[in-house]
């Protein structure tokens, strides 16, 4: 299980989240190149401890527990996943 960042992030990323996350889960950075590219960060799950630092910090609510994604949003959790899979 994961964290997962969910559709609020969407055209956000202000990336509070990125600087708590102490396994360096969350991408794109704001200085890695796909960072202006993409529509919100992602967290992966191979790498996530599950220690919800990056939810406590996210001013827009968009972070979740795996277990605990709205059904709305059930999809994001593959997003996630997929980014590190590219």
């Amino acid at each position: 299980m994961a964290y997962v960042i969910t559709q609020p992030c969407i055209g956000t990323k202000s990336a509070e989240c990125v600087q708590v996350c102490p396994v360096d889960a969350i991408h794109p950075r704001p200085d890695e190149p796909d960072f202006e590219s993409v529509d919100q960060l992602f967290i992966d799950p191979n790498t996530c401890i599950e220690c919800g630092s990056c939810a406590s910090v996210c001013p827009v609510g968009a972070i979740y527990h795996e277990n605990d994604v709205p059904d709305e949003w059930k999809d994001f959790i593959e997003k996630n996943a997929a980014y590190f899979q590219q």
